[in-house]
């Protein structure tokens, strides 16, 4: 069964155009919790999904409660520059959903107030603040298919 992807109201058309493709290749699901900072067919985001994208089963909502509401009883993990808990640590289990912030901010402390035990962080250096979004989905999701076996 596939992973699920989550980007909360992702920020970037290329990044979120690069995990399309990835998780088309990776017979993932990408959720998009709106709004979004730019439109469905930007080029960036085509260029970046290259011609993947009508293969991609993508999924959106208008709200954190919606996605909330149709997503009901599912392992929620929350990926953050503000948790201690790293993210090998995890036992992933096939359709977990692996969930994201937007470039600029991450996910809102509120929300990870409600989920402090399921947030986790990418190792890094003191140098940077954050990886790139899309290198982090596929940190996290490639750590995941390793753990749950490769197809």
């Amino acid at each position: 069964m596939p992973f699920n992807i989550v980007l909360y109201q992702p920020e970037i058309p290329s990044n979120t155009g690069n995990i399309g493709r990835l998780c088309v290749g990776t017979s993932s699901i990408l959720h998009i919790i709106k709004p979004m900072k730019f439109v469905i067919t930007d080029k960036y985001l085509k260029r970046a999904g290259l011609d993947y994208w009508d293969k991609l089963d993508v999924r959106f909502y208008k709200s954190w409660d919606d996605f909330l509401n149709k997503n009901r009883d599912r392992k929620l993990l929350f990926f953050t520059t503000k948790s201690n808990q790293v993210y090998t640590k995890i036992n992933f289990r096939d359709e977990d959903f692996l969930i994201f912030g937007p470039e600029t901010r991450g996910i809102p402390e509120n929300i990870l107030k409600k989920h402090w035990e399921n947030s986790f962080t990418i190792p890094m250096s003191k140098q940077i603040r954050s990886i790139n979004l899309s290198n982090s989905v596929a940190i996290v999701l490639y750590e995941a298919i390793r753990q749950t076996g490769f197809y």
